[in-house]
Parts: C-alpha cells; sequence; structure tokens
C-alpha cells in the first residue's frame, strides 16, 4: 500500500485554529506486511527522523491497527518526506492523518474520512491542519464537544500558493508561547470579521477582495518577531501582486496567494530578497490524503 497526504497551512491569518487549506507538496509512505517490522526514511529531515527511538507514524499506526484488529502484526515502512519539520506547513498533521488511514486501510475496516478526522483529535487537538490534510481544498473547521464540524470549498485552478520556507525551523509550542491570554474586544472582533470575510471570498471565489480583508490582531505579530525576515517578506509579496500574505501555521513558513499569472513574479522577487530560504510555487490539493492498494 503507498499512502500520500498532503502539506496544509492553517490559520490564514485570523482563522485562528479555524481557517486551513491543503497543499501539493505530499509524504509518501509505503507500507508492506512482513516477517520482522523495518524502518527506511528518505527526503526532508531523514538524518534527523532516524536518529530518534520513536517513529511517531509507526506508534499511531500500531495504536490504531490494534484497536481494530485486536492484533499487532509485522509491518516495513518506507518513508519519503516531502513535507520540512516544524516550519508550520502540518508536518505533525500529516504523519497523524496518514497513519490513522494507513491503520484502517490495513485492518480493512471501512471507514469515512470525517471518522479519521475525529480520531486524529486524539493526537493534534486543533482541527485546522488534520482537515484539510484528510480532505484537500480549503477548509472551516470548528470543534465542539470533542466532534470536528467542518465545511470544505474546492480551491480553483487559476489559483496558486507562493511559499517561503526559511532555514530555521519554529516549534508550535515554543510558538504559542509568544501569544497573549487576554485581548482587547475590538481585537476579537476585528478577528471575528475577517475570518468571515475570508470564508465568504473563498466560497464566492471573489478572491480579489482578499487584499481588504486579511487582518489578524490576535497571533501574527507577534510570532513574526520570532524571525524579522517575516515582515519583509509579507510587504515584498503583497507589493508584487499577492492575494492575501500570511503567517503559515506557527510559522516559519510564509504562505502567499496569488493567481497563476501573478505567481512566478512574486516569487522571483522574493527569491532574489531571500537567497538562503526555500521558495516554492504550488499547486493547491483537493483530495487530501490518497491510498493506492
Amino acid at each position: 500500500m503507498l499512502i500520500t497526504v498532503p502539506a496544509t497551512s492553517a490559520n490564514l491569518g485570523p482563522g485562528f485554529d479555524t481557517l486551513g487549506l491543503a497543499l501539493n507538496l505530499r509524504n509518501e509512505i509505503e507500507i508492506k506486511p512482513a516477517k520482522f517490522n523495518s524502518i527506511e526514511i528518505y527526503g526532508e529531515n531523514a538524518e534527523y527522523l532516524k536518529k530518534l527511538k520513536r517513529n511517531y507514524f509507526v506508534e499511531i499506526f500500531n495504536d490504531i491497527y490494534k484497536n481494530l484488529t485486536g492484533k499487532i502484526d509485522n509491518f516495513s515502512f518506507k518513508f519519503n518526506n516531502k513535507i520540512p519539520l516544524s516550519r508550520g506547513l502540518g508536518s505533525s498533521s500529516a504523519v497523524i492523518v496518514a497513519a490513522i488511514t494507513a491503520a484502517y486501510e490495513m485492518a480493512q475496516v471501512p471507514y469515512k474520512k470525517d471518522k479519521i478526522i475525529n480520531t486524529a483529535l486524539a493526537y493534534e487537538p486543533h482541527p485546522d491542519n488534520i482537515t484539510p490534510a484528510t480532505i484537500g481544498g480549503f477548509c472551516v473547521s470548528k470543534l465542539r464537544k470533542n466532534k470536528v464540524y467542518f465545511l470544505k470549498k474546492f480551491i480553483p485552478t487559476n489559483l496558486r500558493a507562493v511559499i517561503v520556507i526559511p532555514n530555521k525551523p519554529v516549534s508550535t509550542a515554543k510558538s504559542r508561547t509568544a501569544l497573549k491570554m487576554h485581548y482587547p474586544l475590538k481585537d476579537v472582533v476585528t478577528n471575528i470579521s475577517s475570518t468571515a470575510m475570508i470564508t465568504a471570498a473563498f466560497f464566492s471565489e471573489k478572491f480579489d477582495m482578499l487584499k481588504y480583508v486579511v487582518e489578524d490582531k490576535i497571533h501574527q505579530e507577534s510570532r513574526m518577531k520570532i524571525l524579522p525576515e517575516l515582515f519583509k517578506i509579507r510587504e515584498i509579496a503583497l507589493r508584487e501582486g499577492a492575494l492575501m500574505s500570511t503567517l503559515s501555521g506557527s510559522g516559519s513558513t510564509f504562505f502567499n496567494l496569488a493567481y497563476k499569472d501573478d505567481a512566478y513574479n512574486i516569487y522571483s522577487a522574493l527569491k532574489s530578497n531571500f537567497k538562503n530560504f526555500n521558495v516554492k510555487i504550488l499547486y493547491f490539493d483537493n483530495v487530501g490524503v490518497k491510498v493506492y492498494n
């Protein structure tokens, strides 16, 4: 079995722990029944991951597989990672979603994707990444009484993501320490209205509206101070025609939405100014986790 899962960009500015979308940058995992357990790792952060005593994917896979079948069987796992770690591209959610899906497939237990999303909550309590990783597209997610409610919108093919991946990781846990415990009412209202407008713009496909409504007062500015270059990335991207320019998840990656005809100009400007950073033009993913048997 081959399973692939997309990277994600969450928050999208004001939509803290609520908005997310899927990017066509995919981890691939090949799994086969075997006489003995074995693990091979290639791609992004492979050397670091090989040194770890625990493999998060395998632990989750075994946990779910045992719950479904009552057995502990042996498998060979081969990982080809494209999603970098601790860069705000949903690497942890990709692992969780892929492991749960793989366990259901190997156990031959029927499932729907909403089951994957809600099972993933045990490992990741924020649905903004796990939802698009599972179903793709642009997603609005709401967690209530330990259940995820979500809506999905297919992202049109005339849009591209231009992402800037700095050479410095930022852990989500560390990034959350930069957040305040209390916010003024006017800042909360700004974020609610901005999130509502972003959602409406995506669902109505009025993307030009995004230039005027993406305003965050909750988390971006304080998180961006950890890596001041991010302020310049945003300035250049918007000047070159980006529809929106936001911190991807908790960072350090910066996400820029653009029409496909503008994407290369934005890419070129960012690449020339940030030679040590990894700049990519990506398609969006409207499918989510995929399995090939």
